[in-house]
């Protein structure tokens, strides 16, 4: 076992936690949002040890299936593991192989460390439980897999909208949201519905972001009035395929709690 640091260039990263457990194991680099080891850490990526624990809780299909898992007497929350896959054309032909650079670029370390920096500010994003990268033999591509907080009682926003509206207030709400997120100068490049998820508590309802794969810093302010319009795409495309109630008055509620400080 050999330990190494994951450096975090981030405008965020004066935001300092507890410290993480970093370590490389043959190919397999490690990376995880506690400080001492745990038992068969290393076995954290893969689902057949988590069916053999009997802790799968469920799984939803996407480009791969994400495992849900019972892991709140371990981490403190229930977890997501999911799998980097590759989309598009080139998909078909390499489904999960990146090629290999820097550690921190990588696609799992790279997220990792944005969701940790996001959420040690308060931004309601999932909690980065652990990272893996795996290096193929040749040392010149590699596969990556990410373990991050489950929300519980939760769906994404096109699933609710198809049965129910939002009051004016949770649009705005979801407005401030993104706000923030921009404020912090991160470009959420897949901001869109399915992206936005709506947590029922006793309190009331909590949004959060979810899914931040290639997404980070941006300087400036010129891409953010394109990034609403990418979400505002979004919600009309849901209204044409799955019927989602939403129309032009719903995002002027939206812009409304964007434009609030």
């Amino acid at each position: 076992m050999r330990y190494f640091k994951v450096e975090c260039a981030h405008p965020l990263s004066h935001f300092q936690g507890r410290k993480m457990l970093e370590y490389q194991l043959k190919n397999d680099f490690f990376l995880f949002n506690f400080e001492h080891p745990e038992p068969h850490q290393e076995d954290f990526f893969n689902a057949d040890f988590w069916h053999r624990q009997n802790r799968i809780l469920g799984s939803a299909q996407g480009r791969g299936t994400t495992w849900f898992l019972q892991t709140a007497d371990l981490f403190g929350v229930n977890t997501a593991l999911r799998h980097y896959y590759r989309g598009g054309l080139w998909g078909k032909f390499n489904k999960d192989r990146y090629r290999f650079q820097q550690l921190q670029n990588t696609r799992s370390i790279a997220e990792f460390n944005l969701l940790n920096q996001l959420h040690q500010t308060g931004l309601p994003v999932p909690k980065p439980i652990g990272a893996r990268v795996r290096k193929g033999n040749l040392g010149v591509c590699y596969q990556a897999d990410l373990l991050s907080e489950k929300i519980e009682n939760a769906q994404d926003l096109t699933a609710l909208l198809q049965t129910q509206c939002l009051t004016a207030d949770q649009w705005r709400q979801i407005g401030g949201l993104i706000r923030q997120l921009h404020d912090l100068q991160i470009c959420h490049t897949d901001l869109n519905a399915h992206n936005i998820l709506c947590q029922q508590l006793e309190s009331g309802t909590k949004f959060w972001l979810i899914d931040f794969d290639k997404c980070g810093e941006k300087s400036g302010s010129f891409w953010k009035e394109g990034n609403l319009q990418r979400l505002q795409r979004s919600f009309n495309k849901e209204v044409e395929r799955m019927h989602i109630q939403f129309d032009g008055q719903h995002w002027q509620h939206l812009m409304e709690g964007y434009s609030q400080k």
